[in-house]
C-alpha cells in the first residue's frame, strides 16, 4: 500500500482501483513538461484558450453520468448531487470562456505618461492541492479561470479520489488542452512541499483543512509563492423570530445534510432566537428524521456514507464529547450498522461554549442548535468562532437581514438563501477560513501579474 494510491468505495469498503505513485524522476519530467507548455499556452491568443475551456464544458456534459458515478463510488456523494456537481463544473467553464477575457483585458489608466495601461498577465504554473468532498467542482473552479488567463495547472488531488483525478486530466485532454497544460501529479502529501519550492511553480491554491492550509502556507511563504487558501468553516445559520418557519426548516435541512454534511460552506451552527426555538427544533428534527440514508448510487438516497471511516470516527468522538458536556441529542448520534462509513443524521440541541459542536467544525451530518435570546446575541454567537467562510440569516424582513448580514465576520453572507458558490460571485473566507478569492473576476485575477505599463 505504501507505493500506491487506492480508490476505496466508502459505501462497502471495496477496493475499486489502485494507482502507482510516481518516482522523483517521473515528477521531474512532469514539472519540466509543464514549464515548456506554459510559455506556449500563455502565448496563444485568449480566444484559443477559451475554446479549450468551452470544449471542456461539452466533454463534461457528454460524460455527465459516467463522471457522476465516479464521484459516488469514490467518496459516497448521492448520485443526484454528483450529477449536479458535474453540471456546475460545465457551467463554470462556459462562464469563464464567455466572460473571462474581459476580466484580464488591458485597462487604460490616467497618469503623467502619454499612455498608461494595467495588463493582467499569467503567472505561469499553478499548483492546486484539492480535497475529496467536491472532487470535480473544487478543481474546475480553479482550473477554468486559470487556464483562460494563460496559466497552466498541476493537480495534487486528495488520495481517496484518484479515479476522479485521472478523469479530470482526461477531460482537459479531450477538450484539446496541449500536453502539460493540465497535469495530475501522482504523489503523496509528503512531496507537496518539494513541488511548492520548485522554481517552475509560481503559485499555489489549496482547498482543505485548516491544518493543511497552515502547512502549505508556511511552505509557500518560505518559497515566496502566491497562495489562495479556502479552508474549514463553521457557518452560522441565524433564524430570527419573523422567519418563514416551513421554508427555513427546508433550507436548514438542505444546507446541513447535502453531501452528508461534508461541505465547508454547509450550515453547521443553527443559531435560533428563543421565541421560535421550540417550533424550529421540533420541525427540524422531524424533517431530518425523514431523510433516506442508503446506497449513493440510488436516486432516492438523500444521505450517503462519509468519505472515510476515520472521518466517521472523528465525528462520533465530537458528538459524544458534546453530549458529555451537556448537549442534548435529539436524533441520531451513532454510527450505522453495516460495512460502509455511514453515520446517522444527527441533531444536537442546547449546544454551548466549550463543546466541540460549538467550537470546532463538524464535517458530517450533525447539526448544532444554539439557542439565543435575541438578534444581538445571535450576532455575537455567530461571530464567536475562529472561522469566517459563510453565514446566512433567515427573516421575513430582508432589510433587517441585510443589516445583520453586513455585521457578520465572513466571506459571504446570504439573506434567506443557502450559502453557495457561484462562478459570478467571489468566494472565500476570512480568519481561519483562509484568504484570497476564487471565482468571478476577483478570483481570476488572483493568479495574474497585475502589471503597470507606462509609455511616454
Amino acid at each position: 500500500m505504501g507505493n500506491v494510491i487506492s480508490s476505496i468505495n466508502p459505501a462497502n469498503g471495496e477496493i475499486l482501483a489502485e494507482f502507482a505513485l510516481w518516482t522523483d524522476d517521473r515528477l521531474e519530467r512532469a514539472l519540466s513538461q509543464a514549464q515548456r507548455a506554459g510559455g506556449l499556452w500563455a502565448a496563444r491568443p485568449i480566444e484559443e484558450r477559451t475554446e479549450v475551456v468551452r470544449a471542456a464544458a461539452e466533454v463534461l456534459r457528454a460524460q455527465r453520468d459516467e463522471l457522476a458515478r465516479l464521484i459516488s463510488l469514490e467518496m459516497g456523494k448521492p448520485i443526484r448531487e454528483a450529477r449536479g456537481e458535474i453540471d456546475k463544473c460545465a457551467m463554470a467553464c462556459e462562464y469563464f470562456a464567455e466572460d473571462g477575457p474581459a476580466f484580464v483585458r488591458d485597462e487604460p489608466m490616467v497618469s503623467d505618461a502619454r499612455r498608461s495601461v494595467v495588463a493582467y498577465q499569467p503567472l505561469g504554473c499553478v499548483l492546486a492541492v484539492m480535497p475529496w468532498n467536491f472532487p470535480f467542482w473544487q478543481v474546475f473552479r480553479f482550473a477554468a479561470p486559470a487556464l483562460v488567463a494563460g496559466n497552466t495547472g498541476l493537480l495534487k488531488h486528495a488520495s481517496n479520489v484518484p479515479q476522479c483525478a485521472q478523469a479530470i486530466e482526461r477531460v482537459w485532454q479531450e477538450a484539446g488542452a496541449p500536453e502539460g497544460v493540465f497535469t495530475t501529479l501522482w504523489i503523496e502529501a509528503g512531496r507537496v512541499g518539494r513541488v511548492i519550492s520548485d522554481g517552475r511553480v509560481q503559485a499555489v491554491t489549496l482547498t482543505g483543512s485548516e491544518a493543511a492550509g497552515r502547512r502549505v502556507a508556511a511552505q509557500a511563504g518560505e518559497a515566496l509563492k502566491k497562495t489562495v487558501l479556502e479552508l474549514g468553516g463553521s457557518d452560522a445559520f441565524v433564524v430570527l423570530e419573523d422567519s418563514d418557519l416551513e421554508a427555513t426548516v427546508a433550507a436548514a435541512v438542505a444546507s446541513r445534510y447535502q453531501n452528508a454534511g461534508q461541505s465547508c460552506i454547509a450550515a453547521k451552527r443553527f443559531i435560533v432566537v428563543e421565541p421560535i426555538g421550540e417550533a424550529f427544533v421540533a420541525a427540524f428534527r422531524d424533517a431530518v428524521a425523514a431523510l433516506r440514508v442508503g446506497d449513493p448510487l440510488d436516486d432516492d438516497t438523500a444521505l450517503g456514507p462519509l468519505a472515510r471511516w476515520d472521518l466517521r470516527d472523528d465525528l462520533h468522538a465530537q458528538v459524544e464529547a458534546s453530549v458529555g458536556a451537556g448537549a442534548r441529542c435529539m436524533l441520531g448520534g451513532q454510527r450505522l450498522e453495516g460495512p460502509g462509513a455511514y453515520y446517522a443524521p444527527t441533531v444536537l440541541d442546547g449546544v454551548g461554549p466549550s463543546m466541540p459542536a460549538y467550537e470546532e467544525e463538524l464535517f458530517g451530518p450533525v447539526a448544532s442548535v444554539i439557542r439565543v435570546a435575541d438578534e444581538e446575541e445571535a450576532l455575537r454567537v455567530a461571530n464567536d468562532t475562529r472561522f469566517g467562510l459563510g453565514a446566512s440569516v433567515w427573516t421575513g424582513d430582508p432589510a433587517r437581514g441585510e443589516r445583520l448580514a453586513r455585521r457578520l465576520q465572513c466571506g459571504g453572507a446570504f439573506v434567506n438563501g443557502i450559502v453557495k458558490s457561484d462562478p459570478r460571485l467571489p468566494f472565500g473566507g476570512v480568519k481561519a477560513s483562509g484568504y484570497g478569492r476564487e471565482l468571478s473576476a476577483h478570483g481570476m485575477r488572483e493568479f495574474v501579474n497585475i502589471k503597470t505599463l507606462w509609455i511616454k
